[in-house]
């Protein structure tokens, strides 16, 4: 459901943005508000999620935190199940959502203009009818006054969205259909919390690390699931499939792996210490980490049958973590050093030239992947560390020019992945303090409207298929 907010005299879209830090432009998109974005009293709003957690500093009351919000005392009352006589305390981590649960009908409203202006759209199409069955009204004739939940819409988007999910009681592969809503379990015990989805570039089948660090590949269509090698620990393995959809290349100990999931066949490269293997799309050439003769970690191409490997950077710092090459092979990322501190940064394959990502004010970001068509980042940047953390959903170009927040997660990270046409990004959020996410949302580049897939599951990773 859509959180709303009434308008106070005097107040601007810049002031309520920041309140929760929000993007302006996902509250004017959230609204469908047309240039200049003039806003009135008494006007309701549509807040995306934000930064909906305060830290209570001497003197604050629940009324004052309030009035300082615009909120009901009765949202933080109930969100943060105060008891009577509600007091906070100094220091306290507090809920503020950015508004209440319905909306409250206006003269002149009809279910299909609130649909319009609130975004319960399907590929433009307004599915008004959802407002009416999610508050079980009898017909779509709706009185001012009237308190309605206003419902997020399946975005109708191509592909489809693998996930790992406990939904049904163990973490198992699902797969969401953005185009109506709809879910389907892959995988029945295989899965484990750890498991990531890789999709094969004709969409036809996934690879993943599951239960007991087994490899295994599942064809979509037969629903048919083959094991295929086992590691002590698969944690962070990168699967990567071949640009013809018949070979995961993978790294274990001092070895490179090309598994033939047709023959069968399997291909080993001696390779000491390498990680995140993946094809260029001529088919012929894998890009790999390893360390050099000294020990310090550089980017290597070899080609598939094991000859002309070529060193291709000349790193003289930390370790190549997370390294990606972009669809059109002109473009490689990674970040460094580590965990507690995760810069991204890009190489540009033609000329060697290293670009820097900004990147979120806590250095930490996380989770970096290219867009299809090669043009873009996205990626998931901790921050606002005095209220428990959350994340930016960021997008930058690829030489980190036009860094901008598109969306926020209450996570302290959460994977992202960009829909096929390069658009959209889905992410998770829903973390609440506890770590592990229990929503999936999806937020438009273009037009920064976050949309609520899913909610009330544990959901650890997650990938949009590259085809329909």
């Amino acid at each position: 459901m859509q959180l709303f907010y009434t308008v106070r005299p005097g107040e601007t879209l810049y002031q309520i943005a920041g309140r929760w830090r929000l993007p302006v432009e996902s509250l004017i998109a959230a609204n469908n508000l047309a240039s200049p974005y003039t806003i009135f009293p008494g006007q309701q709003l549509s807040v995306p999620p934000g930064v909906d957690k305060v830290r209570i500093n001497p003197g604050d009351t629940v009324y004052s935190i309030a009035q300082f919000f615009g909120i009901p005392m009765s949202v933080i009352i109930e969100t943060n199940r105060l008891l009577p006589p509600y007091t906070i305390q100094a220091g306290q981590l507090i809920k503020v959502p950015p508004g209440v649960s319905y909306y409250v009908v206006q003269p002149g409203d009809t279910l299909f203009h609130i649909a319009r202006r609130y975004n319960v759209t399907t590929k433009g199409s307004v599915h008004w009818q959802l407002i009416q069955s999610v508050n079980r009204l009898p017909s779509d004739v709706i009185y001012p006054g009237m308190r309605l939940i206003v419902p997020y819409a399946p975005t109708g988007d191509q592909g489809m969205i693998a996930y790992s999910s406990n939904r049904g009681g163990d973490y198992d592969l699902w797969l969401y259909d953005p185009a109506d809503g709809s879910r389907r379990q892959l995988t029945s015990g295989a899965g484990s919390p750890t498991a990531t989805p890789f999709w094969s570039p004709d969409s036809s089948r996934i690879a993943f690390i599951g239960n007991r660090g087994i490899l295994y590949v599942i064809h979509i269509a037969e629903n048919l699931l083959a094991s295929i090698d086992q590691f002590p620990n698969g944690l962070g393995v990168f699967l990567s499939w071949s640009p013809d959809s018949r070979i995961v290349a993978y790294a274990k100990p001092n070895e490179i792996i090309l598994y033939n999931i047709i023959t069968h066949q399997v291909q080993r490269l001696n390779q000491p210490g390498a990680t995140d293997v993946q094809w260029f799309s001529n088919g012929k050439t894998l890009l790999f980490q390893a360390p050099d003769s000294s020990g310090i970690s550089q980017l290597f191409t070899i080609e598939a049958d094991g000859t002309n490997k070529r060193q291709i950077t000349q790193n003289t710092g930390s370790t190549y973590n997370n390294v990606r090459l972009s669809p059109d092979n002109t473009y490689v990322l990674y970040t460094t050093p580590g965990v507690s501190i995760s810069i991204i940064y890009t190489i540009e394959l033609s000329t060697g030239r290293v670009f820097e990502v900004r990147g979120g004010p806590l250095a930490k970001n996380y989770f970096p992947v290219w867009s299809p068509d090669s043009s873009a980042i996205a990626y998931s940047a901790t921050a606002f560390e005095d209220v428990g953390y959350f994340s930016l959903v960021n997008t930058t170009g690829r030489q980190g020019e036009n860094d901008r927040t598109r969306a926020i997660s209450d996570c302290f990270a959460t994977p992202v992945t960009w829909s096929p046409d390069s658009r959209k990004i889905a992410y998770l959020s829903g973390c609440n303090g506890e770590g592990i996410a229990t929503e999936m949302w999806v937020v438009d580049s273009l037009r920064p409207v976050p949309v609520r897939l899913i909610a009330g599951e544990s959901i650890t990773s997650l990938q949009w298929s590259p085809h329909s």
